[in-house]
């Protein structure tokens, strides 16, 4: 069941993050008490073998207030470690400017197509 369809599951806030044939969803909701948690859904479109349409497949991540910081900072990690250790002359801004030519419109936040760090604000 879509916990969207679950009474006291209100959303708060909402972004999505459009990935080649991927599509990711990050939403702020709020249980019944009052308290807020995060989903990251990522969705991918998958055709039908026969031809005859297309479902899409979920995969989500609950994340708890008491989770972020730890989170966050594995997060922060691992993607510094693949960008100084692994991949080191990729010039990462370069998917930046790949995004904004796809979206037409598309901004990035101040600051970060060159801050690696992820910020809870």
């Amino acid at each position: 069941m879509e916990d969207s369809n679950v009474p006291g599951r209100e959303e708060i806030y909402s972004q999505k993050v459009k990935a080649g044939k991927r599509m990711y969803f990050f939403d702020v909701k709020a249980t019944r008490s009052n308290d807020f948690y995060i989903t990251i859904t990522e969705s991918k479109k998958r055709y039908h073998g026969d031809g005859d349409g297309f479902t899409y497949e979920k995969h989500k991540i609950f994340l708890y207030k008491e989770d972020f910081n730890k989170f966050m900072e594995a997060m922060n990690n691992i993607v510094n470690h693949v960008k100084t250790e692994l991949m080191p002359n990729v010039d990462f801004s370069q998917f930046d400017q790949q995004r904004e030519s796809e979206e037409g419109s598309y901004r990035a936040p101040q600051g970060s197509a060159q801050d690696s760090e992820l910020k809870w604000d």
